[in-house]
C-alpha cells in the first residue's frame, strides 16, 4: 500500500487537507508510526477523535476525522463518516490484492480454525491479530496485509443477518469456511435457522471460482451449496475426516487426517480434543487452494493459537505441580462442552472456574443449568464467577464455592489446590477470567 492524501479523499468521498504518503491505517493511537493513517472512530466508550492529536504526535502521517475535528495545522482527510470510510479503504485495499483470501466464519472455533490456517498455508500467509472480526476489524486486516504475503485469512463474525454482506465487498473470499452452527450469540439471532442464513452470507459472497469449506457434521448446511464444496469432521465421508484421535497428558491431540484415500497422522501443540475438527477444517481450505494434503497436514505440528484459547499452563504449588486451562477469551455451550471434554481426560482432580456465558437471550437460564449439569456429570468441581444465571443450579453438589469476581476465585481456587489437579478457567470474555490463570500457583513448571 502506498496512497496519496487526494486518492484516499476520493476513495472515501472526503476532503484532503495538506499532503502525505500513507503506507498502513491505524484505529489505535498506540500504533501510529511514520506512514500511519490514524482513522477516529466513534466508540461505546470513547471517541478517537480525543486521540488525533496523539497519533500526530508519535508519529502518524495523517488523521481522518470528521468535519471540523482535525487538530489545528494537522494534515488529514475530513469525511462525514469516518466508520463507512474505514470499509470503503477496505474495499479500495481488496480490490488491489491478487493473493488468496481465505474468510471463515462459524458460531465457534472461528479464531483457532484462523490460526490453524493461517499456519497450514506457511509462514507467508496472513491472518488477522486475535480476533479482529467485525465491521472494524475486517477491513483492518485487509489494510494490514503485507505486499509480499502468499495469502490472506480473515475471520468473520456476525451480530445479525446483513453484517457479513455488509463487509461481502471487503472480503470476497475465494474459500469461505463454516465452522459450525450452534447457539451462540441467541440474544442476536433468536434461532438456529437464523444462526445458519447469517453465516451462509459468507458463502453468497464468494468468489465465482470459490470453493465453500464447510462441517460434515451439519447435513442442512452442505445440502445448501450445489457448487464446489469440501467437507470437514468426524463423519468417514467428510472430505478431510478426523479419525484414531488420541490426548496426551496436557490434552494435546494426536489424531489422523484421511483425504481422498490418502492419510497423514498429525500431532498438534495446543490442547483441545475439538481442535481436531478446526485442524480438518484448515487442511480443507488448504486443498480448496492447492496446497498438498501432506505438506498442509505436516504443517498443523507448527501451529500456534492465539492467547487465552485452551493454553495450557504447568504451574508450580508446594508439593508438585498443577495443570491450568485458560479457555477464557470466550465461552458459549458448545465450548463449554468441548473444554469439559478435553480437560476430563487428563489426569488428575478436576476444578472447573466457570462464569457467564453472555449473548444468550431467553435460553440463557436453560443453556447455563445444562452446562453446569454437564460440569458435575463430568467429575468437576465447580467454582462460579460473577452473576450466575444458572450453572450452580445445574451443578448442584459439585458447587465448592460462589465468588463475586476474578479476585475471589484466585482465593477460592489457591485455597483448594493440590498437586496433580487441573483446572479449567472458562467463560465470556466479559467475566475478566483471562488473567486469572496466571495467578494460580506460584510460577511456570520447569
Amino acid at each position: 500500500m502506498r496512497w496519496d492524501l487526494d486518492s484516499i479523499a476520493e476513495t472515501v468521498d472526503g476532503i484532503a487537507i495538506g499532503e502525505a504518503t500513507i503506507t498502513t491505517v491505524v484505529t489505535d493511537s498506540r500504533q501510529a508510526r511514520p506512514g500511519a493513517l490514524f482513522v477516529a472512530l466513534r466508540g461505546l466508550w470513547s471517541d478517537g477523535h480525543e486521540f488525533a492529536a496523539a497519533a500526530l504526535e508519535v508519529g502518524a502521517a495523517a488523521a481522518l476525522v470528521e468535519p471540523g475535528r482535525l487538530p489545528d495545522g494537522a494534515v488529514g482527510v475530513e469525511v462525514a463518516d469516518p466508520a463507512a470510510a474505514l470499509i470503503a479503504l477496505g474495499i479500495r485495499r481488496r480490490s488491489e490484492m491478487s493473493l488468496p483470501v481465505v474468510a471463515i466464519t462459524g458460531s465457534t472455533g472461528k479464531t483457532t480454525t484462523k490460526d490453524l490456517t493461517a499456519a497450514v498455508l506457511g509462514s507467508q500467509a496472513y491472518a488477522s491479530p486475535s480476533s479482529f472480526n467485525n465491521e472494524i476489524g475486517v477491513p483492518l486486516t485487509v489494510l494490514g496485509c503485507p505486499n509480499d504475503a502468499s495469502a490472506l485469512v480473515l475471520e468473520v463474525g456476525s451480530r445479525g443477518e446483513g453484517h457479513i454482506t455488509a463487509l461481502a465487498a471487503v472480503i470476497r473470499p475465494d474459500v469461505a469456511v463454516i465452522t459450525n452452527v450452534g447457539p451462540a450469540h441467541l440474544e442476536m439471532f433468536k434461532d438456529l435457522a437464523t444462526v445458519r442464513r447469517a453465516k451462509w452470507e459468507l458463502v453468497e459472497a464468494l468468489s465465482p471460482t470459490g470453493v465453500a469449506v464447510l462441517p460434515a457434521a451439519d447435513p442442512a448446511l452442505v445440502e445448501m451449496r450445489q457448487g464446489a464444496r469440501l467437507t470437514f469432521g468426524e463423519a468417514p465421508s467428510a472430505d478431510v475426516a478426523v479419525t484414531e484421535v488420541e490426548l496426551d497428558r496436557l490434552g494435546r491431540a494426536a489424531f489422523t487426517l484421511v483425504h481422498s484415500g490418502r492419510r497423514s497422522r498429525v500431532t498438534l501443540g495446543v490442547a483441545g480434543r475439538h481442535q481436531t475438527v478446526n485442524a480438518a477444517a484448515a487442511v480443507a481450505a488448504a486443498v480448496a487452494l492447492g496446497v498438498d494434503f501432506a505438506t498442509a497436514s505436516e504443517r498443523l505440528a507448527e501451529a500456534r493459537l492465539s492467547p487465552w484459547r485452551m493454553e495450557v499452563l504447568e504451574r508450580l504449588v508446594p508439593g508438585g505441580e498443577v495443570v491450568v486451562v485458560n479457555d477464557a477469551y470466550n465461552a458459549n455451550p458448545a465450548s463449554m462442552e468441548s473444554a469439559f471434554i478435553t480437560v476430563a481426560a487428563m489426569p488428575g482432580r478436576h476444578l472447573a472456574v466457570l462464569g457467564m456465558m453472555h449473548e444468550l437471550g431467553a435460553e440463557s437460564p436453560r443453556l447455563h443449568e445444562e452446562v453446569g449439569r454437564r460440569a458435575a456429570v463430568l467429575g468437576f468441581e465447580v467454582i462460579v464467577v460473577g452473576e450466575d444465571p444458572g450453572i450452580a443450579r445445574g451443578a448442584g453438589s459439585a458447587v465448592v464455592a460462589v465468588v463475586a469476581d476474578p479476585g475471589e476465585a484466585a482465593a477460592a481456587v489457591s485455597s483448594r489446590l493440590r498437586p496433580g489437579d487441573v483446572i479449567l478457567v472458562k467463560a465470556s470474555r466479559a467475566t475478566g477470567l483471562e488473567r486469572l490463570a496466571e495467578r494460580i500457583g506460584g510460577g511456570a513448571a520447569a
